[in-house]
C-alpha cells in the first residue's frame, strides 16, 4: 500500500514524509494504542461508526483516555479528501501520547488499496494453521489480556502472516491449545457445510470484526442457516467450502488447508455471493 495521506491532532493534515509521533508516544514505547483499519468506498469510509465504537472500547480496555470523536472524525474527513483517491484503505489511531504531557494523539492514514486483491480473490489464497498455545477459557475470563482488542501490539499477529509467507502460503489460521478455530491474524475464518454456514463464536475471546457481523447479516438474509460455536481444525478441513473476511481484504476464498484441498481447489460459491453483497451495501447500489 503506498501512504496517501495523514492526518494528526493539532496539526490536521500534513505532507505524509512529515514525522507526526514523539518518541515517547506511548503507542511507540509500550504498544499502548488503539486503531482501526476500514475501507474507503467512492469517499466514504464503509461501517465508519462500528469501527468508531470498537476504537472507543478498545482505548477504554487498554487504559487510554476516552476517543474524541470530533476529533476523529474531522481528521478523518480531511485526510480522505487530502488522499485523492475515492476508494482507499482508512486507518485510525487513537494513542496516549507522550509520556511527559499524557495528552492524547490522534492519527489518521489514508493509503491505496493493497495491490491484485481482486485477483487474489479470483484465484483463492492458502491457509496454514498456527497453535498459539493458550487456554481460550483462561484468555476469555482473562481481561489484562486484552482479548478482542484491537491494539499496536500486533507484532504476534505480523509474525504469523510472515511464517505463513515463509511456508509459501498467503495467511494463517490461529488455534488454541485444544486445535480448536480461532481467526486469522488480520481476518475472520468462515466455512460452510451444504447450506450451513459455520464460524468460531465471540465466546472464544476472538475479534468481532465488523464485515464478520455485516457477513453474519447478509447470510442469514440468503436464507443460510449461521451456527456460532466451537470446532477444532479437522471440522474446517472437511468443510464443503472456507473463506475469510476483513474489512480491506472483503471475503477471501480458501481453496486450501495444510496443504488440503477445500472445494477441489476452487473458490466457492457462496463466499462470492455474500462478496457480491457485501460490495452491494458498500456501493449503495
Amino acid at each position: 500500500m503506498t501512504l496517501l495521506a495523514v492526518a494528526t491532532s493539532g496539526r490536521g493534515v500534513v505532507d505524509p514524509d512529515t514525522p507526526v509521533l514523539h518518541a515517547d508516544n506511548g503507542a511507540l514505547l509500550r504498544g499502548r494504542g488503539a486503531f482501526e483499519t476500514l475501507r474507503v468506498y467512492n469517499n466514504t469510509p464503509f461501517r465508519y461508526d462500528a469501527h468508531l465504537e470498537r476504537l472507543t472500547e478498545s482505548a477504554a480496555r487498554i487504559g487510554i483516555p476516552p476517543v474524541d470523536r470530533a476529533v476523529i472524525d474531522r481528521l478523518a474527513s480531511d485526510a480522505i479528501a487530502a488522499g485523492g483517491h475515492a476508494d482507499a484503505v482508512l486507518r485510525l489511531y487513537w494513542t496516549p501520547g507522550r509520556e511527559s504531557s499524557q495528552q492524547p494523539q490522534a492519527l489518521v492514514l489514508v493509503s491505496s488499496l493493497p495491490v491484485g486483491l481482486d485477483e487474489t480473490r479470483a484465484r483463492g489464497i492458502k491457509l496454514i494453521s498456527l497453535t498459539l498455545g493458550f487456554d481460550t477459557d483462561l484468555r476469555a475470563t482473562s481481561p489484562w489480556l486484552l482479548a478482542g482488542v484491537k491494539s499496536t501490539s500486533y507484532a504476534v499477529n505480523m509474525a504469523a502472516e510472515a511464517e505463513a509467507h515463509r511456508r509459501g502460503v498467503d495467511d494463517a489460521i490461529f488455534l488454541d491449545r485444544d486445535a480448536n478455530v480461532l481467526e486469522c491474524p488480520v481476518s475472520n475464518i468462515w466455512w460452510r457445510y451444504g447450506q450451513t454456514l459455520e464460524t468460531p463464536s465471540l465466546d472464544l475471546a476472538i475479534l468481532a470484526g465488523v464485515t464478520r457481523a455485516e457477513v453474519l447479516r447478509l447470510a442469514k438474509e440468503d436464507g443460510l442457516e449461521v451456527v456460532e460455536g466451537v470446532w477444532d481444525i479437522e471440522r474446517l478441513r472437511g468443510a464443503d467450502e472456507v473463506f475469510t473476511s476483513s474489512s480491506v481484504r472483503e471475503l477471501m476464498p480458501a481453496t486450501s488447508i495444510d496443504g488440503k484441498s477445500v472445494s477441489d481447489g476452487n473458490p466457492g460459491p457462496i463466499a462470492a455471493q455474500l462478496h457480491a453483497g457485501l460490495r452491494r451495501d458498500a456501493l449503495g447500489s
